[in-house]
Formats: structure tokens, sequence, C-alpha cells
């Protein structure tokens, strides 16, 4: 009974003294090169709010995506590229279609997951995905994903 007991006590006070540390998403981060061009993708193609860096006035664009969540645009003079679909930052819309046939008059190729061209991926949770390429060639995934 004494180690029912003991144990009882240490179950209630590890869960009472445990860490709920209630994250949410900040945000992401590309390394660039040409700044200008590729802040001007998030900004005119994807229409992401650029909003201001609070410090620094050279080297870095922000941008907003939703509440709090933001793009950081970082630029170096070199960057090493991995150019793997699996590192990417993902967008969700609930206007997919409306999106694609944007990037289609805009000239914006995209791609389903396994790699065909202007393809769109039906996962079998029922979300829509596609894939495309900033002009950095970094990954940006979009889907339709919903989120509360």
């Amino acid at each position: 009974m004494k180690k029912l007991t003991l144990l009882l006590f240490i179950c209630y006070f590890s869960n009472s003294y445990a860490q709920d540390f209630d994250f949410q998403y900040d945000h992401y981060s590309f390394v660039v090169t040409d700044l200008k061009k590729t802040g001007d993708f998030y900004a005119n193609i994807l229409r992401l709010k650029e909003i201001p860096h609070p410090s620094a006035s050279k080297g870095f664009r922000w941008f907003s995506i939703h509440g709090n969540s933001q793009l950081h645009l970082i630029e170096k003079d070199s960057v090493i590229r991995q150019n793997n679909k699996s590192i990417h930052l993902c967008l969700a819309t609930k206007n997919l279609d409306g999106l694609i046939t944007y990037l289609e008059e805009k000239n914006v190729p995209y791609w389903d997951w396994p790699g065909k061209k202007n393809a769109v991926t039906d996962r079998a949770d029922g979300v829509r995905q596609i894939y495309i390429k900033d002009p950095e060639e970094n990954w940006v995934e979009i889907n339709t994903a919903t989120h509360d």
C-alpha cells in the first residue's frame, strides 16, 4: 500500500509541475543572396504584407503571414543550397484553385510532391498541395490544410 501511495504521490506532483509551453508558430527564415528580387517575389507574387525589421535597416526583409507568424529573408553574400523539397516553408489557403489560376497567369510553375510540373498532390487526409520555388530556388508548399 505504501508503494502505491508513493507512486500516486509522485505521479500527481510530476504532472502538476510539468511545463505547458503553449508554443505558437513565430517565423521561418530563408537566407538569400538577392534580397530585392526574392523579397519582391513574396510581396508581389504571394502578396505577403511586408513589415519593418525592429532594428536593422539593411539586409533583411520581413513579411507577415497571418496573425503573428512571419517570414524573414536574411541577405548574405553566399548561400549553401540544399534544394531539397523536404526543407520548405508551408502556407495554407482555402482557395488553392484560385491561386493556381493566378500562378499560371503569372507564369509561375508549380509541382506536386513527386515532382510532376503543374500538378497537384491529393494527400490521403484530403489536403491538396502544390510546391513552388522562389527566385532563390527555396521550396514553398501551399496546401489546403485548415487551421483554427
